[in-house]
């Protein structure tokens, strides 16, 4: 029964809710992101939420606490941007999540879209800064044909001025307070993983140049953090990787001079400016936690900021010296806190449910001791049928913070095993840096490794294993199955790479460098590495049943390449799913998810063995 205008009635809803089940109460709850703020404008931000059921952005006027959605596309929007003035949110505009498009703009009061840079064609995007004068932008653009492009715009009606150009991947990484500086990232020296930094002029002549991967036995990469929030200041923040993980370093781009901080913090860091430039916000992350400090640049103190144990995805330093951060647990939903304490941005609507805690284990591989985590139902005992979840990436990690996904598994029954396998972050460059040449099956080493410790110690069923994974995960998922056939009861693979030489050809040009860089060359260079690597190689030895799920136009796992995967799966008759839907690399739309979700713990239920 409906109300007159098609909604559903509030009593009906709070019934519809408490009928809900927990893990599908986890995906529809409310949740928002880190809040960004104008940095001339500090009262106006924008964030990201799924309150109405599709991921969109959202302006939100702190002194008058009015918040209003900015978006409203049938596949969700999250790529956006606050000018520093705070007078206009730009967001990207691509096709139902194909990634390729154009930014479009609107006033933070409101009003219609409208192109934000004309003149500059749809592309993928390479990063954007944006001036404090609101008008000067910054746009990076990845094109296939072209490579790499970036582009100053004036907002005088005058083309775009191009002023960079190369075949490999870059990326805008920050404009300096007084828009005179324009910091990149670049890999012209053809390794992905490792990129060089270049300060331009906005004419596009060159300032500074600094690279760590020249004249060294080592690979270090750098990256840009940010320009000192100073009129004037030629401090730009960077990271780099000289003692083997992330740290920051302040570089002073007119000088040369480098002030290496030096924190002694054992895991990776990364930082911010806090707004007067004095000091600067730590995120330090650690054996798949995170904790907050703030560093003074005269004193050299390193304070630290007190947070919950768990993981902080997010943090940002506001002009009254409060520090906000987006936190989370395993067992703890996901909030926006602040230092001065409470809850900073709260959605209204339906509570997200609890989890269970994660538990911390490591385990003894061929290339080192690997972290995995653990979730198990509260008060099972083993051996249970257990889900190895695997992240994508392959440059990310899990971490004790939120998750919806794995927590359903552990709703119906099921251990679940992460592995921060090697590849992964967190753990130091050589463990990061650890894939090249035998992708894949270095990954799958480690996982079979724990996999091994999961059944030993009683933890796991050895007929009831799961692999499972989406992108990089859906990825060692088929080719898991299909090189440890039997190890896994079955496979259930999100947006993969199922046949690595068409997806090499097909998917996005910055992909296409990233795993030249992975497997030292095209598919027509090194073809014995791109056959090794793929999982369409060993599909006839693939035993299990097979569920796969992916985006009809996924720029980075291509359609194509899952079909020539399935049709050999068919032409022998295998037991299979597969499951298409309109979107790219994953979905922002929450019904959407859940059916996925759904549909993969049904195929589990059906195809599983039972157990005794």
């Amino acid at each position: 029964m409906t109300e007159s205008n098609g909604s559903v009635p509030s009593d009906e809803r709070q019934t519809q809710a408490e009928q809900m089940p927990e893990w599908e109460k986890r995906f529809r709850a409310p949740r928002v992101s880190l809040p960004d703020w104008a940095e001339d404008a500090p009262d106006r931000s924008l964030f990201v939420s799924n309150a109405t059921g599709t991921y969109e952005l959202y302006a939100w006027d702190r002194s008058s606490g009015d918040q209003r959605q900015v978006t409203d596309r049938p596949n969700g929007t999250t790529d956006g941007v606050l000018s520093p003035d705070g007078d206009w949110i730009w967001w990207f505009d691509d096709k139902d999540g194909d990634e390729f498009g154009v930014w479009r703009r609107q006033p933070f009061a409101g009003g219609p879209d409208e192109a934000a840079v004309p003149g500059l064609d749809p592309s993928y995007p390479a990063g954007l800064a944006l001036g404090r004068d609101g008008r000067t932008a910054v746009v990076g653009r990845s094109t296939d044909e072209g490579g790499t492009t970036i582009h100053v715009a004036r907002g005088d009606g005058a083309d775009p001025a191009e002023i960079y150009r190369h075949r490999e991947s870059a990326g805008v990484g920050d404009l300096s307070h007084d828009g005179s500086l324009i910091a990149i990232e670049h890999t012209e020296h053809g390794d992905a993983m490792h990129s060089a930094l270049r300060v331009l002029r906005p004419d596009g002549t060159t300032v500074a140049e600094l690279d760590d991967t020249e004249g060294g036995e080592e690979e270090l990469g750098l990256e840009v953090l940010g320009f000192a929030p100073v009129d004037g200041d030629t401090r730009l923040l960077i990271g780099h990787q000289r003692r083997g993980r992330w740290e920051p370093l302040v570089w002073d781009v007119a000088t040369g001079e480098q002030t290496d901080l030096a924190l002694e913090l054992p895991g990776d860091v990364s930082a911010e400016w806090f707004p007067d430039g004095g000091a600067l916000l730590i995120v330090h992350g650690f054996e798949a936690r995170s904790e907050l400090f703030r560093y003074d640049l005269a004193q050299r103190e390193l304070t630290e900021i007190e947070t919950p144990a768990g993981t902080v995805s997010g943090a940002t330093a506001r002009p009254d010296g409060a520090v906000e951060y987006l936190w989370s647990s395993a067992a703890e939903p996901s909030a926006v806190r602040s230092t001065t304490g409470g809850v900073v941005l709260d959605p209204p609507g339906m509570k997200s449910p609890r989890s269970v805690p994660v538990e911390d284990v490591w385990v003894d591989g061929p290339g080192g001791r690997i972290h995995a985590l653990v979730q198990k139902p509260a008060g099972a005992t083993g051996p249970l049928p257990t889900v190895f979840d695997i992240h994508g990436g392959p440059t990310w990690h899990d971490s004790d913070s939120f998750a919806a996904g794995p927590a359903a598994w552990v709703d119906h029954g099921y251990a679940v095993v992460r592995v921060n396998y090697r590849g992964s972050t967190g753990y130091g460059r050589a463990w990061t840096d650890a894939l090249k040449h035998r992708v894949g099956l270095i990954e799958l080493e480690d996982i079979e490794a724990v996999r091994e410790w999961a059944v030993t110690s009683g933890l796991a069923d050895p007929g009831r294993l799961i692999l499972t994974g989406g992108s990089w995960g859906g990825y060692l998922t088929l080719l898991g199955i299909g090189t440890q056939p039997d190890a896994w009861a079955l496979g259930i693979a999100a947006v993969p790479v199922a046949d690595y030489v068409t997806a090499y050809h097909d998917e996005m040009e910055a992909l296409k460098a990233l795993d030249r860089t992975l497997l030292g060359g095209t598919p027509e260079e090194v073809p014995d590495r791109f056959e090794a690597s793929s999982p369409l190689t060993y599909v006839d030895d693939v035993k299990a049943p097979v569920y796969i799920s992916a985006g009809v136009n996924d720029p980075r796992c291509p359609i194509r390449q899952v079909e020539n995967y399935v049709q050999r799966l068919e032409a022998r008759g295998a037991l299979h799913e597969i499951y298409r839907y309109d979107a790219g690399h994953g979905s922002l739309v929450v019904d959407e998810r859940i059916k996925q979700v759904r549909l993969e713990l049904d195929f589990a239920e059906r195809y599983l063995p039972k157990g005794a």
